[in-house]
């Protein structure tokens, strides 16, 4: 043989070796191994089914759970997934030990790809302790009547005080709800700047039109990129951009400009508080409001607007709330009238079952979270039914309740159909709900569970509340298009909270009084 005969097959010889090296280490030759679950691989070496499962999370693991039963483990991206949809085995993923499956890994890793710090346990810790402490109970009451002054101040701006009849308002569902509840819900949690000497005047929430209102924009685009953040799959522009929006946000949320504020939440004051007794930078305590701030938004907006859009769209459903609503103010002794003090209800005495279950429904339909475990060591999983699976160390355990329990037509017949009294019996008592004759302790997990569960949800359940009993309280309101159906939501945001809708619908509104 030549020498270049010898040298040409040397190198042929050594990319073959690093091909099947790479193909290799990226799992391209992974076998099914005994009692392990279904192993779907897809086509593509390494890529596996990363293009299906991106373009619509839930409709590639619907299809995937036909074909494979409540456990399976496919190949997306170089990672192994192993899903679980059996929601009676959901308590035992839950309870394991962050010995054999962790929340923190993974909660790490999507906190430093979109808000550029990796928090550590003692963070965690904060962040449970204070909202537990102040997003409950009496602390939480408090923070809803601030909340109701600022949501009525926001509603109410801007409406005139003119006599006579008061004219039609047109505007997009979405983009009235979300920009509502994101301008209360920031001089909630935030407060407001503090007034110029000698300007107390203007400190009254119904004049101080807030700046917040100006970052409405760039805060919906900063969060349109968030798919692709937590999956660290930006490309250069896209990349540059939310650098763009981070920068503007930490300027916004430095700590020295929110400690300034008047009228700043407890829930985070204390928490920047503690965050500086565990060392933490006055950099990375910015980054920490740019979190909370982010995790205050970002899935109340949406869902409050399919609360809304759903009761728009349902006159039986806006009825029913709305007959509620009259009630609560009537034992309350409350009218809605000119000159009339503002609103004010305490869900500690106040039972709004009716809206409360419209609220459940909406967030089974239109709330999705990924609950994902890192598989820490190999370890041995028993299901429900007592059939046991081998998961190995590295992969990742994801339970997706949206497909696996929140549309099981067994749990919830006609699961894609909005019943707004779904969730209550006609007594007003809670209904429950069976699996296979058996009773579901997680029957609805929009906010996750154990760990990873959302430590605001029942501040966000208020501030749903409370945008609806004003809204009915205040205003009358009517789609432009009366034969507008809910719209359909936009699939890249299956697995990562509320979703959005494909596109907004028009209402008009006016003033009662």
């Amino acid at each position: 043989m030549h020498f270049w005969e010898s040298v040409l097959c040397a190198l042929l010889a050594s990319l073959f070796a690093a091909i099947l090296g790479g193909l290799y280490l990226t799992g391209a030759f992974r076998r099914r191994r005994p009692k392990e679950p279904p192993l779907d691989k897809g086509l593509i070496p390494w890529l596996g089914h990363g293009i299906s499962f991106k373009k619509n999370p839930a409709e590639f693991l619907e299809k995937m759970q036909k074909k494979h039963g409540d456990i399976f483990t496919v190949l997306v991206g170089g990672n192994y997934l192993n899903f679980m949809m059996d929601p009676h085995t959901y308590g035992t993923v839950i309870k394991e030990s962050k010995d054999k499956l962790d929340f923190d890994t993974f909660a790490s890793m999507v906190v430093h790809n979109v808000f550029g710090f990796r928090p550590s346990e003692s963070h965690h810790k904060v962040v449970q302790q204070v909202s537990k402490r102040y997003l409950r109970n009496r602390n939480l009451e408090d923070l809803n009547q601030v909340m109701m002054e600022n949501l009525q101040a926001v509603l109410l701006r801007n409406q005139g005080s003119n006599d006579g009849e008061r004219p039609w308002q047109q505007d997009g569902a979405l983009h009235f709800s979300y920009k509502a509840m994101f301008q209360a819900a920031f001089l909630t949690l935030f407060g407001s700047d503090s007034p110029k000497s000698g300007d107390r005047k203007g400190t009254s929430k119904d004049s101080r039109a807030p700046q917040c209102a100006e970052w409405f924009e760039d805060f919906q685009k900063f969060d349109h990129y968030l798919p692709q953040m937590v999956m660290g799959m930006l490309d250069p522009e896209s990349k540059k951009e939310t650098e763009r929006l981070r920068n503007f946000f930490w300027d916004v949320l430095s700590v020295e400009k929110v400690m300034e504020k008047d009228d700043i939440s407890n829930w985070v004051a204390e928490q920047d508080h503690q965050m500086d007794e565990t060392g933490m930078t006055e950099k990375m305590r910015t980054q920490f409001l740019f979190l909370l701030f982010w995790a205050s938004q970002a899935n109340t907006g949406p869902a409050t607007f399919w609360v809304f859009v759903h009761l728009l769209t349902h006159p039986e459903a806006m009825k029913a709330v709305k007959g509620e609503v009259d009630r609560v103010l009537k034992e309350t002794n409350q009218e809605v009238k000119p000159g009339s003090p503002m609103l004010k209800i305490s869900f500690e005495t106040v039972k709004t079952p009716l809206l409360d279950s419209a609220i459940q429904e909406c967030l089974r339909l239109k709330v999705s979270p990924f609950l994902f475990r890192s598989i820490m060591e190999d370890m041995d999983l028993k299901m429900a039914d007592g059939r046991d699976y081998s998961l190995r160390k590295g992969d990742q355990l994801i339970l997706f309740p949206f497909i696996g329990l929140q549309m099981d037509p067994e749990i919830y017949p006609d699961p894609k159909t909005f019943k707004y009294d779904r969730f209550v019996n006609p007594d007003g008592t809670r209904k429950e709900f069976y699996k296979n004759g058996k009773k579901l302790r997680h029957y609805n997990m929009p906010w996750g569970a154990g760990p990873s569960m959302c430590p605001g949800r029942f501040f966000a359940v208020s501030e749903m509340k409370l945008f609806v009993i004003l809204m009915v309280a205040y205003f009358e309101m009517e789609l432009v298009n009366k034969e507008e159906k809910v719209p359909p939501v936009d699939p890249s945001r299956y697995g990562i909270g509320a979703t959005h809708p494909s596109h907004d619908i028009q209402f008009r509104y006016r003033l009662r009084i």
